[in-house]
């Protein structure tokens, strides 16, 4: 009974989902929205299809855990660095000054003072999954606005890990029970938990160094792509259950993961891998916090609710307002940054708990806040459509002005796909004449040999569409078609014309029926493998034979460019116009070079003729 009721919940999940996306999609509102208007009405408080939401809440967290992964993974080290100010500044005034201001209101309303540090901490916080899916969505995280939002909400995770030591400070009566019930690392002296911590942070960042690439080379080198799924998830589940074992954040430990194996060359294929679970948990997380909402505390307590919610969304926005005037973000771009971070935060929920079973707060104060964060965070995809809409119109810029608010994020002008004995020389002929190239194959061995290198090779294979998306097709300007496997290359020439169009590709042949096959596709730049190899040693085997050098390259040049006229005019042709035009492609071959010999004088002995090609073949 338990696995049907299981099973029903699952589906009803799927289907609130596949029905209110697409709706909400169309009507312009954004996936965030429908997944939250979704949760509303399976709720218990609307059809009731779904029934106790706490341990769906708690797994469906997990969702924000493997999105701070692909965050982490995202950004560099020497990138992070370079966002210190941002995410120290910005970030460290904004839960400051909203901490200070909200607790000051509570104080003002005749709260006991920890109670009001609690609140104004906890409602500090904003909703790193709904903006930053927001953000992205709507394609503004490489914004000066999306950038700020992004380096205030990192500060924020950062900042749970003490708000979590501090809230069994503030509890009502003494903590002696409440440190007595206290088991696991938590019962230890302060200096052993901060041993214990720095410990495992260490341990990431140095497994992560040391230990990851080789045991992904080896998983790599099995070809099963689920065996290196798995070991994906491994590592993220690992990460955040030893995280929350000694207390800390595990979306703060993924993070760190994240960013430690930003620099891998498995980090397009991790990501790819990741990408789908974190799609579901985030909107199992949004259809959860839709359904948590309760509407009879809502309709009993409408008016002061609509008041409370109003309230905290304008405070922190007139506190974003200020430190996006501060830190001299520009009009556009500090109004995106206001918009986006003004309201309740995920983590609020988990600190209520715990403020709750600390007694920290009264159970009624955390039920009227719980309900104003969810409804806080469901009215954030309006607050950016009013901003996209109404707001953002009002500081239209030239697309050049726009253009300097974007970030250096490392993508290159060139991807190539497969590295073998052909894609080789052109990387190594773009790199040394200074063209960044994004690299994409399939053989760790040699992905190991040449990042050592310095090139920017990754592992994945490259016909996955997500993992184009990921090494930056987006904005690349030409795709190196290199794979070895004919079939793979044509289905990867299929997908990049439907899907990047922008995408210049230049795409190796193996064969005359493999150019055909590309061309069929739509590829206008082929180039078959062995012809200009097989040239080159036909001009040496004619000056060997005692043709002047310059007869041998201008025989050269004739034959190559009659070949490919030939080669496009074949193209589609039914097979006996295509015998037939092949025999008169070699006799009009003849008569050129023969013009071309009586134009620049006969060979000096004349026994020679070049031959002409005979079969359809190379």
């Amino acid at each position: 009974m338990h696995g049907d009721s299981l099973l029903f919940q699952a589906f009803v999940y799927l289907t609130a989902a596949v029905i209110s996306v697409p709706v909400a999609k169309r009507l312009g509102l954004g996936a965030v929205l429908g997944y939250l208007a979704a949760g509303a009405i399976i709720g218990p408080w609307s059809l009731g299809l779904v029934g106790e939401m706490a341990d769906v809440m708690h797994f469906a967290e997990f969702g924000v855990v493997m999105m701070l992964f692909l965050v982490g993974l995202e950004l560099r080290p020497a990138l992070l660095w370079q966002l210190r100010a941002p995410i120290l500044g910005l970030g460290g005034l904004q839960v400051g000054a909203t901490a200070v201001v909200v607790g000051g209101l509570g104080l003002a309303a005749g709260l006991p003072w920890t109670q009001s540090l609690a609140i104004g901490l906890i409602l500090s916080l904003s909703s790193t999954a709904i903006v930053l899916q927001t953000l992205n969505e709507k394609g503004l995280m490489p914004t000066q606005g999306g950038q700020s939002c992004f380096a205030v909400l990192l500060f924020q995770d950062i900042a749970v890990i003490p708000m979590l030591a501090v809230m069994p400070l503030l509890a009502v009566g003494g903590d002696a029970a409440v440190a007595h019930e206290t088991t696991g690392i938590g019962a230890l002296p302060g200096w052993q938990q901060g041993l214990i911590t720095v410990g495992l942070i260490a341990a990431i960042i140095l497994g992560g160094h040391l230990l990851t690439r080789p045991v992904f080379r080896f998983i790599a080198s099995t070809g099963l792509r689920e065996v290196f799924t798995a070991f994906a998830l491994f590592l993220v589940i690992g990460i955040a259950l030893a995280m929350q074992a000694v207390g800390l954040s595990p979306a703060l430990g993924t993070f760190l993961a994240g960013v430690v194996l930003a620099d891998s060359e498995y980090r397009h294929e991790l990501e790819s891998d990741i990408e789908p679970f974190k799609g579901l948990l985030l909107g199992l997380f949004f259809i959860s916090v839709g359904a948590s909402i309760d509407f009879g505390l809502v309709e009993s307590q409408a008016g002061l609710l609509a008041g409370l919610v109003g309230a905290l969304v304008l405070l922190k926005f007139a506190v974003l307002v200020v430190l996006s005037r501060v830190f001299k973000l520009d009009g556009a771009q500090g109004m995106l940054f206001s918009f986006a971070l003004a309201q309740g935060g995920e983590f609020a929920f988990v600190l209520f708990s715990m403020t709750r079973s600390q007694h920290v707060l009264p159970p009624e104060v955390v039920d009227t806040l719980t309900a104003v964060v969810a409804l806080s965070m469901a009215v954030t995809p309006l607050l950016m459509i009013v901003n996209e809409k109404l707001v953002q119109p009002r500081f239209a810029r030239s697309d050049d002005e726009r253009a300097a608010d974007e970030i250096d994020d490392g993508e290159t002008p060139v991807i190539i796909a497969g590295f073998g004995r052909f894609g080789n020389v052109v990387g190594r002929l773009l790199r040394a004449n200074g063209v960044a190239t994004t690299i994409l194959d399939l053989d760790p061995d040699q992905i190991s040999v040449l990042r050592r290198f310095g090139l920017k090779v990754f592992y994945g294979d490259a016909t996955r569409l997500d993992l184009l998306h990921a090494a930056g097709a987006g904005k690349a300007k030409i795709l190196v078609l290199a794979i070895d496997d004919p079939e793979r290359a044509a289905k990867l020439a299929t997908q990049i014309r439907h899907e990047y169009p922008h995408l210049t590709i230049l795409a190796r042949a193996h064969s005359v029926e493999h150019a055909y096959d590309l061309m069929k596709i739509g590829v206008e730049h082929v180039y078959r493998e062995t012809f200009d190899s097989a040239l080159t040693l036909g001009v040496e085997a004619l000056r060997q034979l005692g043709f002047r050098s310059y007869q041998a390259l201008r025989a050269s040049r004739i034959f190559r460019a009659h070949e490919e006229s030939g080669l496009r005019a074949r193209f589609e042709m039914s097979e006996d116009a295509y015998i037939s035009h092949v025999r008169d492609h070699i006799t009009e071959l003849d008569r050129l070079i023969a013009e071309d010999d009586r134009d620049f004088g006969e060979h000096a002995d004349g026994a020679w003729e070049p031959s002409p090609p005979s079969s359809r073949g190379e």
